[in-house]
């Protein structure tokens, strides 16, 4: 009763924010400074589209976006006297912050701003403030001398010091600002800064990582250095070049070092020999498949392919643990360059030139178990290029050119080097050097799964362009524009070229007696059509509308039309199944030759229909209900489209039959499957390993907000937040014509061992959140933000992330040895019974009931009470340092019991599930957290009843902080100081735990997050 009173309250007390944020949204935060101190009072606008978000940096520079949807923004600083900063920037959970350097205007501008417009910074009554927007909304008449932005930047960012609370809340910010501020410089070099910066770890510093396996290893050396170096000013060439653009630089070096604990089951050298008598974890009788009576004494005979691979694995080196018997410690190495470069140029009085371009070269090497090394190469440059100009004071125009592109590399152990599978034996895989390599093992028992990485060259790039008009007249800025962007995926890989054999012990009832005698339950494969060109446009037209109705209420609301054409391939390659009513026959249908075997029905060459239905009204309201006071009540509504979800049906579309192998088999009868012989269809199951509906929709959220926010005594600020999403037209993939264990084929004669994905899917989201925030004072500012949500889907992939089943479809062990790369297809959940989706309906694996976020910072030496009238040597020794932390706690995410067996008829092991016993799932018996007697086999001719991501992950926990301070050794350098401490407490955070049914290793975590690390970092500035 309790919860839901609490529920009801949060419900009733939060508010919308103005602009809609679809399902998936993240943090975007940084700093503006200026000499490189931080730079109170700017104008941070970032918009996508007819989305527009502002905020106004704190006094120490800094700015927060809180809820910014994933994906491309443009970014824009502005304050008066500087030049106005636009760029680019990739928002993701992931995105490092931004750092901007203001740079002044040249003098000639500052002399004509200044007669147009006095700087005037006096802080306002709030009334006031808004009664000077009502008087001056009709008239404008001024006409700027620097191109406007869409907003008046000015007036922006006096609003964003009330918000902030430098005056409506009794002066809670003990900082003021001059009329002019900045280092004092004498000369016109002052125009130009820089610094040199260096960040360094060592593994002396670092703690060791944590053992699965309980037992330490040696810890091994490494360093972390990052260096920098950045400089910026006005381009100049005597008697060339005497009124250039403004110039920034920027280089960065990275030489880091990972250090990892890899622990695993590896088989033992009497296990090696056939020997299997008390094997730990192996069965007390291994039956002979051919005789069904019991190997004498129960030692098996080794083919000769598994002696080969055999000889991949190492020895165990550790004693009495019968989970784990080999464990090493691995270093993981990353070489990273970046160049950035910046540039802008006013010309004449009304037009505007400015670009980027960055350069990243990035080589990268990750160790696996086996010691396999496996290196992948980056090369990424994108550069822009953009155009304003000003009509009048009401009309204005923006133009922008986007070019990008990532070539990625990955050279597996193997490659070019020997042929693991020519020398062991196996036939029907890639026979091309650059595929050399094992086939991928996989056990059920927790035997440590076999497996490299896949060799891939990729080259991706995308041009785009971008216009828009801007009217600004009275109360009303009106924006519309559109972008059209081409994108090109020029791929040389192959999906599984070596191939993938599993053992669940079904011909012995040992999975390491299979392997023994060559014998999988399963096999699949695909390789042929290694290059592929896909090609897709993506286009975009909006209008907007920020109408000021009154001083107290603000209305944002625009339509916006998005397409994304469905992918081709530049030579038609691809390959759909071209389906008869209920699944009872299917054919493949070519892009070269887009005309249904079966059906007779034409298809585009993409095979896949265009989906034009992207319309997205969008509406943000922002209202002050009591004038002067600091309550705001914020709401909105938008829809969102995914227009990228083409790419990962497209890759499996290009490998397959006819233009390429690609099987999944299941041993048996009819197809008797070997080591030696595993890769040779035997017609049980189609050539066509996927199909995709024609008519496959681009999904669609829907979201809506509401949001109250609040100045409270002490300088605090509290927000209440509700946001509701609901995801339509989700992806969803199924087997047709599969069935449950232990009963006959249901449809014979009808086509099976292949997965359809359609677009049925559907999504639910809803969170409350309570954000507290006290403004800086007395040197001590923090935020705590709890979030209360719980999402529900039944989708197969949802938002870009896979609905992960604890293993791939065809990877049982949860190793954590397999390098992925973004060369391979996204991985999604199959459904377990293919006539009933609705029961794949659960919580999402992104769910967390329950996250609590603290940020705090404290500065010495501020305020009275905190000594800042302090003088002397102690004054210099304790004021000014900077203390940072931040705290996250969050509930597990779920996970999905598993059932290792493959479904019949099929080839594909990971979408069953075990069934429940009614004995409680969670225990604690050691590093035990699940309980191995909760689940059982499913009955004969049923499907498991356990549900998807129906057990609960590990809760979530980090402590990070930070120390800095600034030294100023001369009048004109600067001298910055941290350290940074990653896990300050050191405390153990289990990533997820081994959900396989049957694995000896059930209930076990699976691996860690890093331990604590100590990073310390010296930047010069002039």
């Amino acid at each position: 009763m309790g919860r839901r009173l609490a529920i009801i309250l949060l419900f009733h007390a939060m508010a919308w924010v103005c602009a809609s944020t679809p399902a998936f949204a993240s943090k975007y935060y940084g700093q503006v400074t200026f000499g490189g101190f931080g730079v109170p009072g700017a104008t941070i606008t970032a918009t996508q589209g007819e989305k527009k978000f502002s905020v106004t940096s704190d006094e120490g520079g800094s700015y927060r976006f809180d809820d910014l949807p994933d994906g491309q923004w443009k970014i824009e600083i502005s304050l008066q006297c500087f030049a106005t900063i636009r760029a680019e920037v990739t928002v993701a959970a992931d995105s490092t912050p931004g750092r901007w350097e203001l740079q002044l205007l040249p003098l000639n501008e500052l002399k004509a701003l200044a007669k147009t417009q006095p700087l005037d910074i006096t802080p306002k009554p709030s009334l006031q403030v808004e009664a000077a927007k009502t008087a001056a909304a009709p008239a404008a008449t001024a006409a700027p001398t620097e191109i406007p932005k869409p907003e008046d930047a000015s007036q922006e960012s006096s609003d964003g010091f009330l918000v902030n609370g430098s005056v409506n809340n009794a002066a809670t910010s003990a900082f003021s600002l001059n009329q002019a501020f900045g280092n004092k410089r004498a000369n016109s070099k002052s125009l130009y800064n820089g610094g040199i910066a260096f960040a360094f770890d060592n593994s002396v510093l670092d703690a060791n990582q944590y053992s699965i396996s309980g037992i330490d290893s040696p810890k091994p050396t490494y360093n972390r250095m990052t260096g920098g170096l950045t400089f910026g000013g006005p381009l100049k060439i005597p008697h060339v070049l005497l009124h250039g653009p403004n110039l920034f630089l920027a280089y960065q070096w990275t030489r880091n070092h990972t250090a990892e604990t890899v622990s695993g089951l590896v088989p033992t050298g009497e296990e090696r020999s056939g020997n299997l008598l008390n094997a730990a974890g192996q069965p007390a009788t291994i039956i002979d498949p051919v005789t069904g009576l019991p190997y004498p004494g129960s030692v098996v005979p080794v083919s000769s392919q598994a002696q080969a691979l055999l000889a991949l694995y190492p020895l165990p080196n550790v004693n009495g643990n019968p989970l784990y018997n080999f464990q090493i410690p691995v270093l993981n190495s990353t070489h990273q360059d970046a160049l950035q470069t910046r540039a802008d140029k006013t010309l004449g009085r009304r037009d505007q030139l400015y670009g980027t371009f960055n350069l990243l070269d990035s080589r990268a090497d990750a160790v696996n178990l086996f010691q396999f090394v496996d290196t992948t190469n980056t090369l990424g440059l994108n550069a822009n290029i953009n155009w304003s100009h000003r009509f009048n004071q009401h009309l204005f125009l923006y133009g922008s050119y986007h070019f990008s592109r990532l070539r990625t590399q990955v050279s597996p152990e193997f490659e070019n080097r020997v042929d693991i599978e020519g020398e062991a034996g196996i036939t029907g895989v890639s026979q091309a050097p650059s595929d050399w390599g094992p086939p991928a093992l996989n056990f059920s028992s927790g035997i440590a799964a076999l497996s490299d990485a896949q060799s891939s060259f990729n080259r991706n790039r995308t041009d785009g362009f971008s216009a828009s008009a801007g009217v600004y007249r009275g109360r009303h800025n009106i924006t519309v524009g559109g972008d059209v962007r081409w994108q090109q995926y020029n791929d040389s890989f192959q999906q599984d070229p070596r191939g993938s054999f599993n053992f669940t012990g079904a011909a012995t009832g040992s999975d390491l007696a299979d392997f023994l005698i060559g014998i999988p339950e399963a096999s699949s494969i695909a390789f042929g059509n290694a290059d592929k060109y896909f090609r897709q446009t993506v286009y975009d037209a909006y209008v907007s509308d920020d109408w000021r109705v009154l001083p107290i209420l603000t209305i944002n609301a625009g339509m916006r039309w998005e397409y994304g054409a469905p992918m081709t391939e530049l030579y038609g390659r691809l390959v759909n199944l071209d389906v008869e009513q209920g699944f009872t026959a299917v054919a493949p249908v070519l892009g070269s030759d887009p005309v249904g075997p079966l059906t007779g029905q034409h298809y585009p060459a993409s095979l896949l229909w265009p989906d034009r239905s992207g319309i997205e009204p969008r509406i943000g309201i922002s209202w002050r209900p009591i004038p002067a006071s600091t309550v705001v009540i914020r709401m909105g509504y938008g829809i969102y489209h995914n227009t990228s979800v083409y790419l990962t049906p497209v890759l499996q579309l290009a490998q397959q039959a006819p233009i390429s192998k690609s099987l999944k088999q299941q041993n048996g009868s009819s197809c008797a499957l070997t080591l030696a012989d595993g890769f040779t269809s035997c017609g049980s199951t189609t050539a066509e390993a996927f199909g995709i509906d024609p008519h496959f929709r681009v999904g669609d959220a829907q979201t809506w907000h509401l949001s109250l926010q609040r100045d409270l005594p002490g300088a605090l600020q509290m927000t209440a937040t509700y946001l509701g999403v609901k995801g339509t037209h989700g992806a969803q993939e199924y087997l047709p014509n599969s069935y449950p264990l232990g009963t006959s084929d249901p449809y014979p004669g009808y086509p099976s061992g292949f997965a359809y994905q359609t677009s049925g899917g559907n999504s639910t989201r809803q969170s409350g959140q309570v954000q507290v925030r006290r403004r800086l004072r007395n040197g001590f500012t923090a935020l705590a933000l709890y979030t209360f949500s719980k999402s529900i889907d039944d989708d197969s992939v949802l938002g870009g992330q896979g609905q992960t089943t604890g293993v791939s479809q065809n990877n049982l062990s949860q190793s954590d040895t397999l390098t992925l790369t973004s060369a391979q297809p996204q991985t999604a959940a199959v459904a377990q019974d293919w006539l009933d989706l609705r029961a794949e309906r659960s919580l999402s694996s992104f769910d967390q009931r329950h996250l609590l976020n603290v940020q705090a910072q404290y500065t010495t030496g501020q305020g009275l009470e905190g000594g800042t009238l302090l003088g002397g040597w102690p004054g210099r020794l304790l004021k000014e340092w900077t203390l940072l932390t931040r705290i996250n706690v969050g509930s597990g995410m779920p996970e999905t019991p598993v059932y290792p067996a493959v479904v019949p008829g099929t080839g594909w092991i990971g979408p069953l599930r075990p069934s429940l016993t009614g004995i409680p799932i969670y225990i604690t018996q050691g590093n035990t957290h699940l309980n191995a007697a909760a689940y059982a086999s499913p009955a004969a001719g049923t499907w498991g009843t356990a549900g998807r991501n129906s057990i609960t992950g590990p809760d979530t926990f980090s402590l990070d902080g930070a120390l800095q301070r600034t030294f100023r050794p001369t009048s004109r350098f600067y001298l910055d100081a941290r350290v940074d401490a990653t896990n300050l407490l050191n405390h153990v955070v289990f990533n997820n735990w081994n959900t396989m049914v049957g694995n000896r290793q059930f209930g076990q975590p699976v691996s860690a997050s890093q331990m604590r690390s100590i990073q310390t970092t010296l930047r010069l500035r002039f």
